[in-house]
């Protein structure tokens, strides 16, 4: 350590010395240099010169340096002196006085007036500000005013070794394969370094490493870290520490230094093959095991890791290869051995595999370390179970014929336990499969009967499962599944595929075709159906028709002659016999009708009814029928709706226009004052009805059948109104099937203008008794009858 301390001390002072060696007789010499002094002589002095003087002379101007130097971080007890200005018009009387300005004027630098020497009064760092830019000028001591114009010179901060190089971006992580060569790149690294690149070596770096030998080298100046061994091995080491150096100073003593670490992880290459745990693996199976379980599983190790490690398995060789089949698991890198068909323990107890693991990828670089891959045994056990019973087919086909008797045996089907027990086998048929029981089976031996009769045109095929269960172990059971064909025999007698109906022209002609017929069977020969066809024997000789045999299996039917009459004969019937090729043939007969019919002279059928004759020419009876239908249609709705308007316009009461009673105000409803001017119709309250002395309520339907009263004859038009309201009254009052015919209604608006009050007294809260209708008579004429109404009313409750 005080070695290191004493280098630093030689190399901090080293410049130093040599600036304070050669400074001194810059300063000293510089009034003797005429190029190197400030300024040449005072204004005073030049007007003195000769004219031949001020020619042969020239002006003679400069300041000692245009820059000067001061090391940075200089920190001694005294203010390191900076330089010294001069000028030649200083005669050294002491009149002039030098003034500084400029950057750290004042603050960093500080110059004696009088001698003009210029000091750092502060420590000063190169990297904050490397320069300062002042000005300086000679001034008169007494009056202050400038000899000469200000000149401008810089003061340059020298460096020194004050910083040490750093490493910005560390500590670094880099990968690199395994298995690499010597010398292959894993990466670079840089460090900085803020002292002045220029000047001296105070920034020029060197890089070393301090840890990580022998396995990784640096290049010194581009500072590129390499592998310094070959081959290095993941599955040995896998992470590497590096401890990384920058020195300044060219790597010198003295100089200053920074570290970092480098992490280098070595990367995976597929270089190591599979091999398995073990070279014999045991597995033990029941022999009733499902298709496609797993029985076991295999292993083989690789030290790779990732992709490098996968491997895929394989059954190479082995007396199970049929019956077994291995399958890779990618997650946990195992073999899966699993079984493909079913195993019997009474024919085989055990099989040997020879399992095979491979890498997936492999890499060409390695393939000389040997091959990528590993091989082991497997032995499987087969153990014994109860298994169900086996039938001797997987499926069976019976043939039956239709017409077979019931309890013949169809077939047969048998099963036997494979189990060294042998137990005994009883049979049965799942009836889901046979829901109408047709058929049965014997237990003991399995043969099918038929228990109900057949029909092959109703099913040809019957699909039933066969149960068969082990006496010994009911819950041992097997399905198979019979399918029965029910075979054809002719029991079906042909007939006409569909109703035919013929047409026959009247204006036909001998020989023409008139129909063409064909025939249907139900019954399926093998050779296919071939139908004859003949009349009846007593209508062999049809005098009006004849058939004809096509080459298709089919019938045409001709005219033998011409001039059919439909107004004679319309319809004609002719019997046809036909019979099918079975053993025995069976036939039937069938009826055609020909119906005569009214063509155009193209053959075209038009009409083939006889009332045609007698309709106008262009129109049938159907359109006859649509024309009489429409019109009659249209007499409904017009009489129809004329009823609705007379319906409408017909007054429910007798309306008198000279009955006096027209004159009387309304006032079944609210009135509207002085405005209301309608005329009230009191023909309203009239009842033609009442003439027979039977009163209909129109407004509801009485639900009590009354003795009709007997009523009064028809008001004349001079009869007192008061009179008429009361005898109306007096029957509305009798009546005991409903409320009176001018029922009370409520109105609750009152109509403008009014003067008067409500003349309602349905919310009044006084009685009848308590009312008096005396003031009507002061309403004006408009109330007058009103009012006499209502005082005749008054006296006769009085009376």
């Amino acid at each position: 350590m005080p070695e290191r301390l004493a280098e630093m001390l030689l190399d901090l002072w080293t410049p130093l010395i040599i600036l304070w060696i050669a400074l001194p007789p810059c300063i000293y010499m510089a009034p003797m240099n005429q190029s190197q002094v400030l300024m040449s002589g005072s204004p005073l002095e030049l007007n003195r010169l000769s004219e031949e003087q001020r020619i042969l002379n020239r002006s003679k101007r400069g300041w000692v340096w245009n820059q000067m130097f001061v090391l940075e971080e200089f920190s001694g007890p005294e203010p390191i002196l900076v330089g010294r200005l001069h000028t030649d018009l200083d005669p050294g009387s002491k009149k002039i006085k030098y003034i500084l300005s400029g950057d750290g004027a004042g603050t960093i630098f500080q110059i004696n007036d009088i001698t003009g020497d210029i000091h750092a009064i502060k420590r000063l760092d190169r990297e904050e500000k490397a320069e300062y830019t002042l000005t300086a000028q000679a001034v008169d001591w007494e009056t202050n005013k400038p000899l000469e114009p200000p000149s401008e010179f810089i003061i340059k901060v020298q460096d020194i070794n004050d910083n040490a190089p750093e490493f910005l971006n560390g500590p670094y992580h880099a990968t690199v394969p395994e298995m690499s060569i010597l010398g292959t790149s894993v990466t670079n690294v840089t460090a900085t370094d803020a002292d002045d690149p220029v000047y001296g070596n105070s920034a020029k770096l060197v890089y070393s490493i301090l840890e990580g030998q022998p396995y990784f080298s640096i290049e010194p100046e581009t500072a590129i870290i390499k592998t310094a061994l070959p081959n290095m091995d993941r599955e040995a080491k896998e992470e590497y520490l590096v401890v990384i150096q920058a020195k300044d100073m060219g790597g010198h003593s003295g100089g200053l230094s920074g570290t970092t670490t480098l992490t280098v992880t070595l990367t995976d290459v597929n270089d190591n093959p599979p091999k398995f745990a073990q070279s014999l693996y045991h597995f033990s199976v029941p022999e009733d095991v499902v298709l496609g379980t797993a029985i076991g599983r295999v292993k083989a190790n690789d030290q790779d890791i990732g992709e490098n490690a996968q491997s895929s398995y394989d059954i190479i060789d082995g007396d199970g290869t049929a019956l077994f089949e291995i399958t890779s698991d990618a997650q946990a890198q195992d073999g899966i051995i699993r079984l493909r068909k079913p195993l019997d323990f009474e024919t085989k107890k055990s099989y040997t595999l020879k399992v095979e693991a491979a890498n997936v990828h492999i890499d060409p670089r390695f393939s000389g370390r040997g091959p990528f891959k590993d091989t082991a045994t497997v032995k499987i056990v087969v153990e014994d179970a109860d298994e169900p019973p086996v039938f001797s087919s997987p499926t069976y086909l019976l043939e039956v014929h239709e017409n077979a008797a019931l309890n013949s045996v169809i077939g047969q089907v048998t099963a036997r336990d494979p189990d060294i027990t042998s137990s005994p086998i009883r049979f049965s048929i799942d009836r889901h499969t046979d829901l109408e029981r047709q058929f049965n089976i014997n237990a003991d031996d399995g043969k099918i009967t038929l228990a109900t009769p057949l029909d092959r045109e109703l099913s040809v095929w019957h699909n039933i499962t066969i149960i068969a269960t082990e006496t010994r172990n009911h819950s041992q059971i097997s399905r198979v599944p019979v399918a029965i064909k029910v075979l054809d025999v002719n029991d079906n007698a042909p007939e006409f595929a569909s109703e035919y109906e013929a047409f026959l022209c009247e204006n036909g002609k001998p020989g023409q075709v008139i129909q063409t017929v064909s025939a249907m069977d139900k019954d399926d020969p093998k050779n296919g159906h071939y139908f004859l066809y003949s009349l009846l024997p007593e209508m062999v000789n049809n005098p009006n028709f004849t058939i004809k045999k096509n080459e298709d299996n089919s019938l045409s039917i001709l005219a033998k002659h011409n001039g059919f009459n439909r107004q004679k004969q319309e319809v004609y019937l002719l019997p046809i016999v036909i019979s099918d090729s079975g053993n025995p043939p069976l036939s039937s007969t069938s009826t055609l009708t020909i119906r005569v019919c009214g063509c155009s002279s193209d053959g075209v059928v038009q009409s083939c009814n006889v009332e045609a004759y007698v309709l106008p020419i262009g129109l049938s009876m159907g359109a006859l029928i649509a024309i009489l239908a429409c019109i009659i249609l249209l007499l409904v709705i017009v009489v129809l709706f004329v009823t609705l308007r007379r319906h409408k316009n017909e007054p429910l009461i007798i309306k008198d226009d000279e009955d006096v009673r027209e004159n009387i105000i309304r006032y079944d409803d609210e009135g509207g004052g002085e405005e209301d001017t309608e005329a009230f119709d009191i023909a309203t309250l009239q009842n033609p009805d009442g003439i027979n002395g039977f009163l209909p309520r129109k407004d509801i339907k009485p639900d009590l059948q009354f003795m009709p009263r007997q009523g009064l004859a028809p008001v004349p038009n001079g009869v007192d109104v008061d009179e008429f309201i009361n005898v109306r009254l007096h029957e509305a009052d009798n009546d005991p099937t409903a409320p009176p015919y001018d029922s009370i209604q409520i109105y609750g608006y009152e109509g403008r203008g009014s003067v008067a009050g409500s003349l309602s007294s349905l919310e009044s809260t006084t009685s009848d008794s308590d009312q008096n209708f005396d003031y009507l008579s002061d309403w004006g004429p408009r109330f007058k009858r009103l009012g006499e109404l209502y005082s005749v009313g008054e006296s006769d409750k009085e009376t």
